[in-house]
């Protein structure tokens, strides 16, 4: 990859990686509030009033939603990249 692509590619991909966090952190928001017994956020890891089992599955399914999205978003940037400028982002 040359000095010019990396400088165009820079830009995209620090702004699809913010993106995607957004849209992971509403995806996660939504399954979770469809998922919990009870209609309450998510669970902190140092809420002592939450069970700790409800406080670990809540952090393995945010770590399941946000590395699923950031694939799908890192991959979707790296085929739009090389459609437009036909060289294989690295």
């Amino acid at each position: 990859m040359s000095a010019v692509s990396k400088a165009l590619y820079l830009p995209l991909s620090v702004a699809s990686s913010v993106a995607g966090g957004l849209l992971a952190g509403k995806l996660f928001t939504e399954i979770w509030q469809r998922v919990s017994p009870s209609d309450q956020e998510p669970p902190e890891p140092k809420d002592l009033n939450r069970s700790g089992g409800e406080a670990l599955i809540a952090a393995a399914l945010q770590g399941l939603v946000f590395g699923l999205v950031r694939a799908a978003v890192d991959r979707a940037s790296a085929h739009g990249y090389r459609a437009v400028t036909h060289d294989q982002p690295t």
